[in-house]
């Protein structure tokens, strides 16, 4: 396996704040996604949205493989994630933290090495790390002549994947 892959998606808008994203080389159905009001409808997630059941759903998947790999056989298991949003020196909106709330199915002496697996499962989250170290994120604009009025695009590999 490379130490390099990509994840393309493109967003087509739709109307005023809500937008349609195509997964790219993938069958994954297109997701619309929306601002709450007063700026759009709240037809879909907004960004923050997105992030936070992104943190949430990847640190549930590392948990039920870590629990898996000890050969634990878990039942459902139930994660709510709550992001908090404040402004920042500038008096803008950033999400400030992500609380994910994961509930196991069976009591914890139900599992196998559960001490091991606690102490790992975060480790393997790919998002919750990427999220907690930070990101780097290249913007550019291209016009409709094909014109970049902003920025430049990234010319190396984008490093990891979901």
């Amino acid at each position: 396996m490379s130490d390099t892959q990509k994840i393309v998606l493109t967003l087509e808008q739709e109307s005023d704040y809500s937008f349609r994203i195509h997964f790219d080389e993938t069958s994954i159905p297109d997701l619309l996604t929306d601002e709450p009001e007063p700026l759009g409808h709240g037809a879909g997630p907004n960004p923050s949205r997105m992030l936070a059941a992104a943190v949430a759903n990847c640190l549930s998947a590392s948990l039920l493989f870590a629990l898996r790999k000890f050969k634990n056989q878990p039942g459902k298991l139930v994660t709510t994630a709550t992001a908090e949003l404040a402004r920042n020196e500038q008096g803008r909106f950033r999400v400030s933290h992500i609380q994910a709330d994961i509930q196991l199915a069976e009591p914890a002496d139900a599992h196998a090495s559960l001490e091991r697996v606690l102490a790992q499962f975060e480790n393997f989250c790919v998002v919750t790390e990427s999220v907690r170290h930070g990101i780097e994120v290249s913007v550019s604009i291209t016009d409709a002549e094909g014109v970049r009025v902003h920025g430049a695009a990234r010319s190396a590999t984008l490093v990891g994947a979901t």
